[in-house]
C-alpha cells in the first residue's frame, strides 16, 4: 500500500465532498414516500434517489480522482475491477437504508470507502437528516471533525445490540427453528435489541460508542467497508464473518462489531454467530 496519512486524510476528505453533495437532495426529497422499484425481492428497494445520489458522487470522484474505479450499489462495476490491486477504488452506497428513507424514517445515510490495494485508506458515512458525518482516515475517526472512541458496556445484560438477523431470506433458505432460536437467545441476554436497518449507519453508530454491539450475517463490501475502517480506527473491534480464507474483510458476507473493551468471549453471540472460529481466521 502506498497511502500514508496525510494522503489518506485528501482521500476522506474527498470522500466527505462527494457525500454531502447529496445532502440537499436527500433532505428536499425525505417523506415524500417517493416510488420504489425492486431488485432481488420485495424486501430490497431502490428509488430514482438512490441512483440520482451514486450519479452525482461519481461526478465528483471522477473530478477529484481521475482513473480511480468506482464500485457502487446501482451503477456496477465489480469482478476483477473490485478487487484489482494497485488502483483506487471507491465503494459506494448513496443511501444504505432505502426502506427506511422510502417511507420516511430517518435512519439512512450516504457510505463511501476508499480502497487502496487490499486496505481501506479512507471512509465516510454521512447522515443527512442529523448532518453528521463520520470520518475514517490512518489517522484516527471523528464525527464533525471531533474526535470519537468506540467505548460503551462491557457486557451483553447492560449492552444494546443491533441486528438485522434473522432476515427473511436467511428464513427461507435455512433452519427457521434454529434461527429463531438464537434470536431468542439474543433477546433474552441483551438489554436492548434493535434492527434499525442501515448497517453502514449502525456501524458507524458503534465507533462513536451510541450502540455497543451491531451484529448482520448478509452485507454487501459497499455497506461496510468505510464503517469498518471508522470502528478500528475509533477503537472498536469489527469481525468479518463467512468470508472465504485470505479474502478482503470487506467481502465478507457478514459481521460482528463491537465497542471497546466489550466481552465478546462472555457474550451469547460466541453461540449466535460461532464468532469463536470466525475469529481465529481472521
Amino acid at each position: 500500500m502506498n497511502t500514508n496519512v496525510p494522503a489518506s486524510r485528501e482521500l476522506a476528505g474527498i470522500a466527505e465532498l462527494a457525500a454531502r453533495t447529496t445532502g440537499d437532495r436527500l433532505r428536499a426529497v425525505f417523506r415524500s414516500r417517493p416510488a420504489t422499484d425492486h431488485k432481488r425481492d420485495f424486501h430490497d428497494p431502490v428509488t430514482e434517489h438512490d441512483r440520482a445520489a451514486e450519479e452525482t458522487i461519481r461526478e465528483v470522484l471522477a473530478e477529484r480522482a481521475p482513473g480511480s474505479v468506482v464500485v457502487g450499489e446501482e451503477g456496477g462495476t465489480g469482478g476483477a475491477e473490485a478487487n484489482a490491486g494497485g488502483d483506487l477504488r471507491w465503494f459506494v452506497d448513496p443511501i444504505d437504508g432505502t426502506a427506511n428513507f422510502a417511507v420516511g424514517l430517518p435512519f439512512f445515510c450516504v457510505s463511501i470507502a476508499a480502497v487502496e490495494g487490499d486496505e481501506v485508506v479512507a471512509g465516510v458515512v454521512y447522515d443527512p437528516i442529523r448532518d453528521d458525518m463520520f470520518t475514517a482516515s490512518l489517522n484516527g475517526a471523528t464525527c464533525n471533525g471531533e474526535v470519537i472512541r468506540s467505548r460503551g458496556a462491557t457486557r451483553d445484560a447492560g449492552a444494546v445490540l443491533a441486528t438485522s438477523y434473522p432476515g427473511a431470506r436467511g428464513l427461507a433458505a435455512g433452519d427457521r427453528d434454529e434461527m429463531l432460536r438464537r434470536f431468542g437467545l439474543m433477546v433474552d441476554a441483551f438489554a436492548t435489541v434493535r434492527r434499525p436497518g442501515s448497517a453502514a449507519l449502525t456501524l458507524a453508530h458503534v465507533a462513536a460508542g451510541w450502540t455497543d454491539v451491531a451484529f448482520g450475517p448478509s452485507i454487501n463490501a459497499w455497506d461496510v467497508a468505510a464503517a469498518m475502517l471508522l470502528i478500528r480506527q475509533a477503537g472498536g473491534m469489527y469481525l468479518p464473518l463467512g468470508g472465504t480464507p485470505g479474502g478482503h474483510d470487506w467481502d465478507a458476507p457478514g459481521y460482528l462489531a463491537c465497542v471497546g473493551g466489550f466481552d465478546l468471549a462472555g457474550s451469547v453471540l460466541t453461540e449466535v454467530t460461532d464468532v469463536a472460529a470466525a475469529g481465529s481466521a481472521t
